[in-house]
């Protein structure tokens, strides 16, 4: 901690600077105004007896003139009110003028002499000026850029040579509260973990039969989905010190600091053996080392830093019960040399969990929430594929912020539900008002996904319609409910997730005979799939099974260099590309153009009712899709 002064002492210097402050400014209103002239009016006024005494210097002539001479000359200062009102004298006496360089001035004496004023002679000396403006001044300046840049670097001028120290925050035993019942949906990882917590608890057991436990461990998964949270939970479970910093803390804007920092780093975590030292966001400062070219060069600071964390993890020793982990979303930029075995020698896969995983999530975050009766987890565990755990946490934050607008005592489904919505697709635009000709258009087109996702074999169901406008650009949503989670596609459910993509463009060609722009989402993401089809997932038979995509240069291939590439196939190929690519999707809009002629009475008395109440959902939604309810909608 930096040393403070005294408040006393604090508040009596500030008062002194005050007053100082103060005194100035008195002084200068109260001094005897002085007043600027020029040579002529000077002689002006010596040739009219109006000047008492002159002091003679090499650069000017100052003077003190008759009472009333200057003000006939020069106007008074509009601070004279002020100076009456403190009783100091008003009019301007004093006056000073610049005398002509290289001009012999020896007639001056003599019209000094003429007119009976008194003159004598000063010698300016200009030591302590230069002395000011010349040392004292740019040292000052340069002392105090000095002092804030070691306080940016350092923390303080105190520690001017400190800024080569380590910037982590070092977590004690009594602090860390995170053990593994505070994560969930990642079982695999912790049990990967495991073996590191029981090496710290117990390294004899390893060590008697020649065990060595890794160096390091790489925990590698997409941004929230629990890393950091999972390294904690190491610490908390092995009861043992916790050293956290960011990649990104090494780096500064000098060479060497970085390096500096992953000594000094390295050293106080030897001394406080056994720990942990977690680096997040690793990428900052592992990445390869390869640029552009392939050739070694780039930035310097970065590149020391590396080299320095790379000889360190081979100079400790992991005996003495020093695990560093690190965590990062792209592994594929790190450098090859901190991969191999004796660095970060073990990987650890956090990936997004299943739908067992986000229900065991929610529970988890839903233990501080009062739930209603009719909240079910598992519901929405199964609407939030693709979730990870920060989603997860930040719908159960929602929900409960819903409620309590609403001023419920517990959070129900329906607040879930709309948590929901908002995460996937955004706020409501209630400010968003459609003409009637737009909400029915995006009525037919809702309906139209709805009725084809219930018409496949292959499809998931649907759980709810909206055309209430939500997020930049959205107008209305279909929302499938997937019944099971799913690692594999055939072609035929690739080709059935299409189908659904067209079916909002068909039913406005069926009910209006013309299309709109609405549909340009679900275009993108059909044509997307089909490339897939054809140029990663081997399923067209005239292209082959064959894959197609950028990929980096020859000599950078694992290196991990994401960038450059070459297109990887002829002209005639991509022409059998693009062909197959829409031979897909025509023969799909074809297939959703049948479904939804024999369905067009209900695509319409479906779209109806929709735009009745704006949002369809469960058993009403599932008996209008069957059709139970053609007739009451129509009327």
């Amino acid at each position: 901690m930096k040393p403070r002064l005294p408040q006393r002492l604090q508040f009596f210097l500030v008062y002194v600077l005050a007053g100082a402050v103060i005194l100035l400014l008195l002084n200068s209103w109260l001094q005897a105004p002085t007043v600027e002239l020029s040579m002529s009016k000077f002689l002006d006024l010596l040739r009219a007896d109006k000047i008492e005494k002159v002091a003679l210097t090499e650069r000017e002539i100052r003077g003190l003139a008759i009472p009333g001479a200057l003000s006939a000359v020069v106007p008074p200062p509009a601070s004279d009110r002020l100076r009456k009102l403190l009783g100091s004298e008003a009019e301007p006496r004093v006056f000073t003028v610049t005398r002509i360089p290289g001009v012999d001035e020896q007639w001056l004496v003599q019209e000094l002499q003429q007119h009976h004023v008194e003159f004598a002679g000063r010698v300016e000396t200009t030591v302590w000026r230069d002395l000011l403006f010349g040392w004292v001044i740019p040292l000052a300046i340069m002392a105090g850029i000095w002092v804030v840049l070691m306080r940016r670097l350092g923390g303080g001028p105190t520690q001017a040579l400190s800024f080569g120290r380590s910037k982590h925050k070092i977590y004690d035993r009594k602090e860390l509260k995170t053990t593994f019942n505070d994560v969930a949906g990642v079982d695999e990882a912790k049990a990967e973990l495991v073996e590191i917590v029981d090496f710290l608890k117990n390294p004899k057991k390893y060590q008697r039969l020649g065990g060595r436990i890794p160096k390091g461990v790489l925990v590698i998964g997409p941004p929230g989905t629990g890393k950091t949270l999972l390294a904690r939970a190491v610490a908390g479970e092995a009861d043992v010190p916790f050293f956290t910093l960011s990649g990104s803390e090494f780096v500064e804007m000098f060479v060497g600091v970085g390096a500096a920092r992953v000594r000094d780093l390295f050293e106080q975590a030897k001394d406080k053996a056994p720990c942990i030292v977690f680096i997040d966001e690793l990428d900052a400062i592992g990445k390869s080392r390869a640029g552009p070219t392939g050739f070694v060069g780039g930035h310097d600071e970065r590149e020391q830093t590396l080299n320095q964390l790379l000889a360190e993890m081979d100079g400790f020793d992991s005996s003495k019960g020093v695990i560093i982990m690190a965590a990062t979303n792209r592994p594929e930029v790190l450098d090859q040399a901190l991969l191999r075995p004796g660095r970060f020698d073990r990987q650890v896969v956090v990936d997004k969990p299943d739908v067992k995983g986000r229900e065991a999530i929610l529970r988890l975050h839903a233990r501080a929430v009062v739930l209603g009766p009719d909240v079910n987890l598992s519901v929405i565990a199964a609407r939030t594929p693709g979730f990870a755990g920060a989603d997860l946490a930040n719908i159960v934050n929602e929900a409960a912020l819903l409620a309590a607008r609403k001023d419920k005592n517990a959070v129900e489904m329906a607040d879930f539900e709309e948590a929901i919505d908002r995460v996937v697709a955004g706020l409501e635009k209630k400010s968003r008002v459609l003409s009637d000709k737009e909400r029915d258009i995006v009525a037919h087109h809702e309906m139209g996904h709805a009725l084809v996702a219930a018409s496949l074999a292959h499809a998931d169901p649907v759980h709810k319609i909206s055309i209430i406008p939500r997020g930049v650009a959205a107008l209305g949503m279909t929302y499938q409910l997937p019944t099971e989670e799913r690692f594999l596609m055939t072609r035929s459910e690739l080709e059935d997730r299409i189908a659904v993509l067209l079916g909002g463009r068909v039913a406005e060609e069926l009910v209006y005979g013309e299309v709109s722009t609405g549909a340009h989402d679900d275009l993108e993401r059909a044509t997307e799939l089909a490339r897939l089809m054809v140029m990663k997932y081997g399923m067209s038979e005239r292209v082959g099974l064959a894959t197609f995509g950028e990929r980096p240069p020859l000599f950078l291939r694992g290196a991990g260099v994401p960038w450059g590439g070459e297109r990887g196939w002829s002209e005639d190929t991509a022409r059998a590309i693009d062909s197959e690519v829409r031979e897909i999707l025509d023969r799909t809009h074809d297939r959703v153009q049948g479904v939804l002629t024999t369905k067009k009475a209900l695509l319409v008395a479906g779209a109806t009712e929709l735009k009745r109440v704006e949002t369809l959902e469960g058993e009403r939604l599932r008996r209008i899709l069957a059709g139970d309810k053609l007739e009451e909608a129509q009327g």
